[in-house]
């Protein structure tokens, strides 16, 4: 066991006040402590840097250590180490002198071992009769098993930062390549966004990346980058979504198609001659919100709009489907968003209205809501006409959000829409006398 008496240093070195704290807990080793000292310069090692201590220091170390006869380090046996320094130095790599003198300083420093010096300042050891240890002067290890739960601790802790810094890692690598990748394919695709401005703002955040990433600023990135992510996979499997229409290919061309009273050129001769026969095609259900109609029919002019009077036919989730040709009339300003400006088909409608919506400001969850209840084509012929109303409407997205929900009650039906949008642009003749 350790003698409990203070010991001072030998020659020049002072004696201080932290050097008799570091001794005194050096020496509080609960009764029974014991360490595999190579398990112990393993922990040592892992705790590193928040022991502040070099590799060099822990080289000086792993020499002191390989001094010491027995494997276990027990607070019920000697624990000092007599070393020459000559012995020392081929121990630990060939050190020069000087640099094992800086080095075992600085583990003194830290409090990893203590000086126990002789009277003249040489390491050596004085035995009993029987061969045993009576006293020796040298370094002790006492203050390393002293702090090996603390030290156990640290490094403990230490390794599960590093394994989360590595996982946190991964995952942004793999972020990153998602972002890459998704972005490239929504480019070569044609898929309607603005994918310049994404891409720059990815490169914004990748500029943030810290070259000495740590547990505290590598998190909030990541989160941005997963944020990202999310967004543009939303985007993705909405303008996947809206390529799969309701009604099959060949169901679409016969629905623009067919010759029956409708169709787009009777239509259009319709509203050339008059409104009565139109009127009385669209007998659909008044929901085009700010037109309340009178008895004899005509709107109240509010908003500027004027509509016929309709009778409610739709079931609930049942919308009536009408020409392209009339959404187009109804609402030319969708075609300017549609591919290479113009609309020609049903599928170019829905293209230009993904665009639009992200320009309105309509959330995607809230345009895949419309496209369940009222189904795509409908869904895209409702963004025509809020873009065509322009400034009338103050929230787009909470507009259609409302129209969805009537939709759903059968309280919608977007013929009114429609109607309103056409006597708007082509106001009725007043009648001669």
């Amino acid at each position: 066991m350790e003698s409990d008496y203070v010991t001072t240093p030998f020659g020049r070195r002072p004696m201080s006040l932290a050097m008799l704290l570091k001794q005194r807990r050096g020496e509080a080793i609960a009764a029974g402590t014991t360490r595999n000292k190579w398990k112990l310069f393993r922990s040592v090692c892992e705790a590193r840097a928040g022991l502040d201590i070099t590799d060099r220091a822990l080289t000086v170390l792993d020499a002191l250590l390989s001094f010491y006869p027995e494997d276990e380090l027990s607070s019920d046996k000697p624990l000092v180490v007599f070393p020459s320094n000559a012995q020392l130095s081929l121990r630990a790599r060939g050190m020069a002198a000087a640099t094992l003198r800086r080095h075992l300083a600085l583990l003194v420093e830290v409090g990893l071992i203590s000086r126990k010096d002789s009277p003249n300042g040489k390491r050596y050891v004085r035995r009993s009769r029987e061969g045993g240890i009576d006293e020796a002067y040298g370094f002790s290890l006492a203050p390393l098993l002293a702090r090996a739960g603390d030290i156990e601790t640290m490094a403990a802790r230490i390794a599960a930062d590093r394994q989360m810094l590595r996982g946190l890692k991964e995952r942004l690598t793999i972020c990153r390549r998602d972002i890459a990748k998704l972005i490239s394919a929504a480019v070569e695709e044609a898929v309607p966004g603005d994918w310049e401005r994404v891409s720059s703002m990815f490169q914004a955040i990748l500029q943030r990346i810290p070259k000495a990433a740590n547990l505290e600023n590598l998190p909030p990135i990541l989160k941005e980058l997963e944020i990202a992510r999310e967004n543009i996979v939303n985007l993705l499997e909405l303008h996947e979504k809206m390529q799969m229409p309701s009604a099959s290919e060949s169901q679409i061309e016969r629905h623009i198609q067919n010759s029956n009273p409708e169709s787009i050129l009777e239509f259009e001769r319709g509203l050339g001659t008059g409104q009565a026969a139109t009127t009385e095609r669209l007998t659909e259900q008044n929901d085009w919100p700010g037109i309340k109609l009178d008895d004899d029919g005509r709107g109240a002019q509010e908003n500027g709009l004027e509509g016929p009077r309709f009778v409610k036919s739709a079931r609930a989730g049942e919308l009536k489907s009408f020409p392209l040709g009339v959404v187009l009339q109804a609402c030319p300003d969708i075609a300017d968003y549609g591919p290479d400006g113009s609309v020609r088909s049903w599928r170019d409608l829905m293209t230009a209205a993904v665009v639009v919506r992200s320009m309105l400001g309509v959330s995607p969850s809230a345009y895949e809501d419309a496209c369940s209840v009222m189904g795509s084509e409908n869904s895209a012929a409702v963004i025509a006409c809020i873009l065509q109303r322009g400034g009338c409407i103050h929230s787009a997205g909470g507009y259609l959000r409302d129209l969805t929900r009537r939709a759903e009650r059968g309280e919608f039906a977007l013929g009114p829409m429609l109607m309103a949008l056409l006597r708007a642009k082509d106001p009725p003749v007043a009648k001669l006398s």
